[in-house]
């Protein structure tokens, strides 16, 4: 069963092939024998998932369930779950129980969908390779001395190893993509503001979105039209109705315009990485696609950029985490100034305390305009690059990472050559444009994963774009031979 999608599983379920309790023992089980090495989870909730899924069964046994009711899910442990360590796989929150339930968990369950558990991230979703967690390293099924790329690598192991039928992400800078890359699955960021960030504990609130992990873009669909729609509880969300993702899966790509960044394929591109990109783009050429070469003049600017705007954005939410209100408290301080230095300065771990410090660095007196004002016109720069790129295509292509995975502590070392394991994805969130990432193939035994960035609201046309090359290849179907 933990080889099927959520498409293959939610027929199974509704003609009674299996019940949704018989699945997700099936995925606890497995989750006893293989997490101990990934570390994927940091939470499971045996209990409840089991009383979910019995209440599931009733569900489909009425004939009242919809295509989520009975599948085990995992959840990024950066989203409040009533009852549930919400940790963000940091010391600050590891005492912390949320009080109630993120609308994207909210809706889930909604859906009838089952919680496995909460998994593993980068502490604060701040990191490339999952190696900054206050839980340890999460690692890459498909070779445990590598990363499985961050912040969501616990969602991304979690999925390639079948851990789960498929996991939510969350994506600041390339959180979902660069991992679903590094791991050979599928993942797609949606536009800003399309789904909730109530209840999502925030990073970098004007580039944080919600997101999903799954096997194939079918199942991506699923799980986008579940978790998408408006909220009135975030001010960023988007009141835009939700269109079936699933009925346009199948279109005809025929007369497709792709366009082809040529900033993306420069120097710095490994050399296996770019063979098996070169094959995947000749497949949708077979499909009826066209492609030209595009440029994004303003896209080397996008890492420095970033690299003001979301730390200047953290350092400013992270503030509410002093030892006063909830989470961590140091032990007897001596007065109020020795109980926030101390709190702050044992629970966050050293890359969240860098963050921190570029950001109010950034942000204090006499450096703001020098920093975050410039940092923000570049951020429109890049923004009307893509606006004026999408006159001209239908859709982006390029990698999603430039190199395979790469090995646990070979950057830990050196901050700013982890920061350019973003360099493809950091773009498409500071314009607030949805992007995804698919299973193109291998370079030396790694998988490689092929970005496709769609205009404002075209999530449907980058999911049909996915399925049709899914259709016709099976990249995504490989699974690590360990957790077959």
């Amino acid at each position: 069963m933990h080889q099927m999608t959520i498409a293959e599983l939610a027929k199974g379920l509704q003609k009674g092939q299996f019940s949704s309790e018989e699945l997700t023992r099936a995925y606890l089980q497995r989750i006893k024998q293989f997490d101990a090495e990934l570390n994927s989870y940091i939470t499971v909730v045996e209990e409840q998932a089991i009383a979910q899924a019995k209440a599931a069964d009733q569900r489909l046994a009425k004939g009242d369930a919809v295509a989520l009711t009975g599948i085990p899910l995992a959840q990024k442990d950066i989203f409040c779950t009533n009852g549930v360590k919400t940790s963000c796989a940091s010391k600050m929150l590891d005492n912390f129980i949320a009080p109630y339930d993120a609308t994207v968990i909210e809706r889930f369950n909604q859906a009838g969908a089952v919680m496995l558990g909460k998994t593993n991230m980068d502490e604060f979703a701040m990191g490339s390779s999952n190696e900054t967690s206050f839980y340890g390293p999460v690692k890459n099924p498909w070779n445990i001395e590598t990363v499985p790329g961050g912040s969501s690598g616990g969602s991304a192991a979690a999925v390639a190893a079948r851990l789960a039928a498929a996991a939510t992400g969350t994506d600041t800078g390339g959180s979902i993509r660069q991992p679903a890359a590094l791991c050979g699955i599928t993942g797609i960021k949606p536009t800003y503001g399309r789904v909730s960030r109530y209840g999502m504990i925030a990073f970098a609130s004007s580039l944080d979105q919600a997101g999903v992990m799954t096997q194939t873009a079918e199942d991506a669909a699923i799980m986008l039209g579940a978790m998408a729609g408006f909220d009135e509880r975030d001010s960023t969300c988007l009141d835009k109705a939700v269109p079936d993702y699933t009925a346009t899966l199948n279109h005809d790509l025929k007369g497709l315009k792709i366009g082809l960044p040529k900033e993306y394929f420069a120097e710095g591109l490994d050399n296996g990485v770019a063979t098996v990109l070169e094959a995947a783009i000749e497949e949708y050429k077979k499909l009826g696609a066209e492609v030209v070469e595009i440029s994004l003049p303003n896209s080397a600017l996008s890492v420095p950029a970033y690299y003001v705007v979301a730390p200047a954005e953290c350092s400013s939410n992270l503030s509410r985490f002093d030892g006063v209100r909830f989470g961590y408290r140091c032990e007897d301080p001596n007065d109020l100034e020795d109980l926030y230095k101390r709190s702050r300065g044992e629970g966050f771990g050293p890359e969240v305390k860098r963050r921190i410090m570029i950001g109010t660095y950034a942000l204090s007196a006499g450096y703001y305009d020098a920093y975050y004002l410039k940092a923000q016109k570049i951020r429109r720069l890049i923004s009307d690059d893509f606006k004026q790129a999408f006159k001209n295509v239908d859709v982006i292509m390029a990698p999603t990472a430039p190199t395979t995975a790469f090995r646990i502590g070979e950057k830990t070392d050196d901050p700013i050559t982890m920061y350019l394991s973003d360099i493809n994805t950091i773009a498409v969130n500071l314009a607030g444009l949805p992007g995804m990432s698919v299973p193109a193939g291998f370079s030396q035994a790694l998988p490689v994963g092929l970005q496709i960035i769609g205009n404002y609201f075209d999530e449907a046309r980058l999911l049909n774009v996915a399925h049709k090359y899914q259709q016709i290849t099976d990249w995504h179907k490989q699974i690590p031979a360990a957790y077959k």
